[in-house]
């Protein structure tokens, strides 16, 4: 039996893998069984029925349910699922990139960069457009990621993990002795913000979201095939025609870029792109493609469980899912340093 079958469209190919559709499959059915129970459940449970009557015949039912279902809970669950594919994807494609399990945007100072400068927007310059939001805090965790870079001069090696978090601990001091300092009302708005809920999701910062997980996404697909190449060596993917420097910069700013979106519009949703990629591994089997795929998938689940439980576990208290997820991701992470102690 054949355990991939070839798809040629015009000058593109690719590997069709059926075990790894089917996982890629039993994921994403687990996705939108997450996302169902987050739309369905809550203070106000909204059947079903009720939910395709929302969004299909939003003319008829009842105001308050289609209010819950359009206003509230519709944005917060794609943006969930969104963010946690993004993030997902980023982990991933920084894992391969660096060579190292333990690389992360979120883990060279990329999500602080980005608060820094999205929470002076929101506390300094509030009048300015949702739009500026992402664009600004993108900008932020680009330049923390080329002072890591600088100071690491070289992110195949574990110096680059330790010299970013070492970064990261100096913009979170730094945020907190801004926070300390500034107006109790600015103070409650930025903690929530920080700490990775999901409340404030609109359908305006999900077109944004999504514009630049879009470009983001299409990015790393078009470099996942040189990617896997570039795992053969450098010698190796050199004599193969892959163009390695800028390799390594589309596949260094992408997951910069759409991590730095994804705070922009949530907060800081900690350990989901290391948690996804090392879950995606243990899970499938295939090159780059495969990889991205799965991580995307299990980032979104993570996040849209986590979001569920944070939600619902401590009604009417609502717990932001960036803490459930640190619940979690803190554990697994010293796990990790744990496993590769000898390689410190």
């Amino acid at each position: 039996m054949k355990t991939f079958y070839p798809l040629r469209l015009g000058p593109l190919s690719l590997l069709l893998r059926p075990p790894v559709l089917m996982l890629c499959a039993l994921l994403l059915a687990g996705v939108l069984l997450a996302a169902a129970a987050g739309v369905t459940q809550g203070s106000l449970p909204v059947p079903g029925n009720a939910i395709l009557r929302a969004l299909f015949y939003p003319g008829d039912g009842a105001a308050e349910q289609r209010y819950i279902v359009w206003d509230i809970r519709l944005p917060r669950m794609l943006t969930g699922l969104l963010c946690g594919a993004m993030l997902g994807m980023a982990g991933a494609a920084m894992q391969s990139i660096t060579r190292n399990g333990l690389a992360d945007p979120g883990l060279i100072g990329v999500k602080e960069g980005t608060s820094a400068v999205v929470l002076t927007l929101v506390i300094f310059f509030p009048a300015l457009s949702l739009i500026w939001r992402p664009l600004a805090g993108m900008a932020g965790g680009l330049l923390v990621a080329m002072l890591v870079m600088g100071l690491a001069r070289d992110f195949s090696r574990p110096r680059f993990i330790l010299v970013g978090i070492g970064v990261s601990w100096a913009f979170s001091a730094a945020i907190g002795a801004f926070m300390t300092t500034a107006d109790i009302r600015d103070v409650q708005t930025a903690l929530v913000w920080m700490a990775g809920s999901l409340h404030a999701a609109t359908w305006g910062l999900l077109g944004i979201t999504a514009f630049w997980g879009l470009l983001g996404g299409v990015t790393l697909y078009a470099t996942a095939r040189a990617s896997d190449v570039a795992l053969l060596g450098d010698e190796a993917a050199t004599g193969l025609g892959v163009r390695l420097r800028a390799l390594a910069l589309l596949r260094f700013t992408a997951p910069v870029l759409i991590t730095a979106a994804s705070v922009a519009c949530v907060g800081s949703l900690g350990f989901v792109g290391l948690i996804a990629p090392h879950m995606a591994r243990f899970v499938l089997r295939g090159g780059q493609v495969s990889l991205l795929s799965g991580s995307a998938l299990l980032g979104a689940l993570l996040v849209l469980v986590t979001d569920n439980v944070g939600r619902l576990a401590f009604a009417p208290l609502q717990i932001p899912a960036g803490i459930v997820m640190s619940l979690v991701g803190g554990p697994f992470f010293l796990l990790l340093l744990w496993r590769r102690r000898d390689r410190l």
